[in-house]
């Protein structure tokens, strides 16, 4: 896939020449994630207690199910190393406080869970959910920027987000609809 290294290349060499550009990196690709819970949460707090359990519960088994059984999955055949660990000719922003050594790069975990979040938001509020899609945008194109992921990597963990989330909201609005028709 020679696009994903041209356009890994063209992303991560943004990197490394500006410490306040690297800061910002540094703040979309590690820092950005808390604001985007702790508002998730304050969304949360302020629906009916209906809304509660649609909204949490929607967005609890999205992450649970995606996160620790699709991408287990696929990590568990495709082993694809962080472009830090195979690449010599790229810049690393961090002294691995924001990743895992250890962990494989295929898909993006962070895409996943937080594309899932933007799509539940975008469920249940369409202005919160483009503000939330927007954070998770800079936040994916920050790791590739920070030199660990790769842009397959980050839009394939976003796909598995977005369809996790619609499944989750599906199945959740669906039962809680079928439990309160008896």
């Amino acid at each position: 896939m020679a696009w994903d290294y041209t356009l890994f290349f063209a992303l991560n060499g943004l990197a490394g020449h500006s410490a306040v550009l690297d800061a910002i990196v540094i703040f979309f690709a590690s820092i950005l994630q808390y604001f985007l819970v702790a508002a998730f949460l304050w969304l949360l707090f302020r629906q009916t207690k209906r809304g509660k359990l649609l909204f949490g519960w929607t967005m609890a088994i999205a992450i649970v199910v995606m996160r620790y059984g699709v991408i287990e999955a696929i990590r568990y055949f495709m082993h694809r190393p962080r472009p830090f660990l195979i690449l010599s000719s790229h810049t690393l922003l961090s002294d691995g406080w924001f990743y895992a050594d250890s962990s494989w790069s295929f898909p993006s975990s962070h895409a996943a869970i937080f594309f899932a979040l933007a799509m539940v938001v975008y469920l249940h509020n369409k202005k919160w959910g483009a503000a939330f899609f927007v954070a998770a945008v800079l936040m994916g194109i920050s790791r590739i920027v920070a030199g660990v992921h790769y842009p397959s990597d980050v839009i394939v963990g976003a796909g598995l987000g977005i369809v996790m989330a619609l499944l989750a909201h599906y199945f959740v609005v669906d039962r809680i609809h079928f439990s309160r028709a008896r």
